[in-house]
């Protein structure tokens, strides 16, 4: 998670290095090994280094390979034995000691503007080319690294940390109206390349950046793939596949011989934290491994405590709980710490920051288990209408033979209705809040956008439609992963997602839905002897009870319904409108109503 930065002007001025060297201190909590800056004329790099892999020991950034093209990178390149034959058939030399940074230097000089389509991992780069005076800047294919940038005049600013940027005194700190608003409606902007300032911009996923005197260019190198089939003669072929791909998945995202597991009690995590162990076993030399779980032990029904622990248990792993049972809703909000880039309808944000901190103490790395739920839990209906509408017959009745058996559960007789997608209801729309200010709601057409985008089609696949809705969410979303960044924590902590592995999910997104992604078939499969048998087995299980809602029941949250506004806040909300939070029964509409609070905690922030 090291801290990137640079200013480059394309009308040719020259850099002031004392404010490219203030943005880059701003960044020192997120690299506290080195910290450097490169200037030359029109152009200037700013990194914070923090060394989180065993080949970045003796990195150094801003790095060039000839003093002419320099780069400044927050990356994590995977497949770095495949990348480096690949270059080495382009005539690129000197790969052997390459750190990450060079390496993506080489796939520059290698392929150009394409060279993200020929890297894998997590990244966020910038790469002045000094010949052509031009600059070049990619995110990685999920967005895992955050990206952003402002163009004031002919001075481009960026870097992978929000507050970063503000720190250039030519950027202005005038709020993005529209996406306030969003955050309000939908609590993510509709816009992926927005954030919260008029000013700054974020990279979407996928995405490359240019910029000369020609004009600055944003263009997609990568989208989600479509489903190619994968089909093995031998079942025990689909699991041996997957279990390589999850080990070279963990195996890239170790690089280090300390880490922590954000661990729960259910399948996705523990089966990471089983390969991490594994992996870590087979390397030379001592390594440290400690879980986190995070537990309520009475203010809801939790068994994650009983499973975590389990697992623990059985894979040697020393474990640790974060009870967060008596963490009040919005708890230490006001505290400067705490308060986050961009407004977060978050009323555990204490509890979340908690568990970074916490993580930190075991090392630099910490693995998590998200998304296996997309990846690996579809419903077989969509594969079975697919094959009905290709008149397979017989591989239809097979295969709901076998899903009867799988889950011992009749399929109904009128499996045509229970197929059949049309006349049942899906999820009733949320009412549009009474709340919003009316001039904004007029100037901005707030109601003709909210019905704009619930009568958007959202995005499908014949046969998993469910991972392709939520991996397009995800992408959509932007910032999800930013919430892990260290620009939004402040902890020099690197989350990995093993399961967003692109190799990992191109071939799950390949498999045969059924039997192996309906309930996870694969990954228990492939966890069979590893994990303990009660977590193997465990359905997917969500919590018994959603907490602040559980807080919202307890007399000490009344002043809830009596906050004070923040400064500002009357631009967006009509605070006379809201209804009692409280006092509502609705789950869904109390969580909405929560939001203009949420907002006002952010906007003291601002002003204190």
């Amino acid at each position: 998670m090291s801290g990137i930065c640079g200013i480059v002007h394309l009308d040719g001025a020259s850099v002031e290095r004392e404010l490219l060297q203030g943005m880059t201190e701003s960044m020192a909590f997120r690299g506290p090994d080195a910290q450097a800056v490169w200037v030359e004329g029109p152009a200037g790099l700013g990194h914070t280094m923090l060394r989180t892999t065993f080949e970045a020991q003796h990195e150094q950034q801003p790095a060039s390979l000839d003093r002419e093209i320099w780069i400044t990178a927050d990356a994590r390149v995977d497949a770095r034995s495949e990348l480096k034959a690949k270059l080495a058939a382009k005539g690129r030399t000197g790969l052997a000691e390459a750190d990450d940074a060079q390496l993506i230097l080489h796939a520059y000089h290698a392929w150009g503007d394409d060279c993200p389509a020929h890297l894998l991992g997590d990244f966020a780069f910038a790469i002045w080319d000094g010949p052509r005076k031009r600059l070049f800047c990619a995110r990685d294919h999920f967005g895992v690294k955050p990206f952003f940038y402002a163009r004031v005049g002919d001075c481009v600013v960026f870097s992978n940390t929000l507050n970063c940027i503000r720190s250039h005194r030519a950027v202005p700190a005038t709020l993005d109206d529209l996406s306030i608003a969003d955050f309000l409606l939908f609590e993510m902007s509709q816009d992926p390349a927005a954030t919260a300032f008029e000013a700054i911009r974020r990279l979407p996923p996928g995405r490359c950046l240019s910029a000369s005197g020609q004009g600055l260019q944003v263009k997609e190198y990568w989208t989600l793939p479509l489903a190619t089939k994968v089909r093995y003669r031998d079942a025990g072929d689909y699991v041996e596949r997957f279990k390589e791909l999850l080990a070279i998945a963990v195996a890239d995202r170790l690089r280090t011989d300390r880490v922590a597991v954000e661990l729960t009690g259910g399948l996705d995590s523990t089966s990471v934290a089983a390969t991490a162990k594994s992996q870590l076993s087979q390397q030379p030399g001592p390594f440290e491994i400690n879980a986190l779980t995070v537990v309520y032990d009475h203010l809801i029904p939790d068994e994650e405590r009983r499973y975590a622990g389990m697992v623990a248990a059985k894979l040697g792993i020393p474990i640790h709980f974060l009870v967060a049972d008596d963490y009040p809703l919005y708890a230490r909000c006001e505290l400067r710490e705490n308060h986050l880039p961009e407004p977060s309808h978050d009323p555990g944000t204490a509890a979340t920051l908690d568990t970074s901190r916490r993580m930190a103490s075991f090392g630099r790395v910490a693995l998590t288990g998200w998304d296996g739920d997309a990846l690996m839990n579809e419903s077989p209906k969509p594969y079975f209408r697919a094959l009905l509408k290709d008149r397979q017959v017989g591989r239809l009745l097979s295969g709901m033979v076998r899903y009867s058996v799988s889950q011992h559960r009749i399929v109904p007789l009128t499996f045509r209705q229970w197929l059949n997608p049309r006349g049942k209801k899906g999820p009733v729309d949320p009412p549009y809040p009474g709340w919003m200010n009316p001039a904004l709601e007029s100037r901005l057409d707030l109601r003709g956008r909210w019905e704009r985008a619930h009568a958007e089609p959202q995005v499908s696949h014949p046969i998993r439609p469910y991972a392709f809705r939520i991996l397009a969410y995800v992408m959509r979303l932007s910032n999800f992963f930013e919430y892990y960044d260290a620009g939004v924590t402040r902890v020099p902590l690197e989350y990995r997602h093993p399961l967003m592995d692109l190799r990992l999910q191109e071939y799950c997104l390949s498999l045969p839905p059924l039997p192996w992604c309906v309930k996870k078939k694969i990954v228990r499969e492939a966890m069979r002897g590893v994990l303990p048998e009660p977590v193997r087995e465990r359905p997917k299980t969500a919590l018994a009870g959603w907490p602040e809602m559980e807080l919202l029941r307890q007399p000490e949250t009344q002043w809830v319904d009596r906050f004070i506004p923040a400064p500002g806040l009357d631009r967006y909300v009509d605070r006379s409108r809201i209804p009692s939070v409280r006092a509502d029964t609705d789950r869904d509409e109390r969580w909405s109503n929560l939001r203009p609070l949420s907002l006002s905690f952010w906007l003291q922030g601002e002003t204190s």
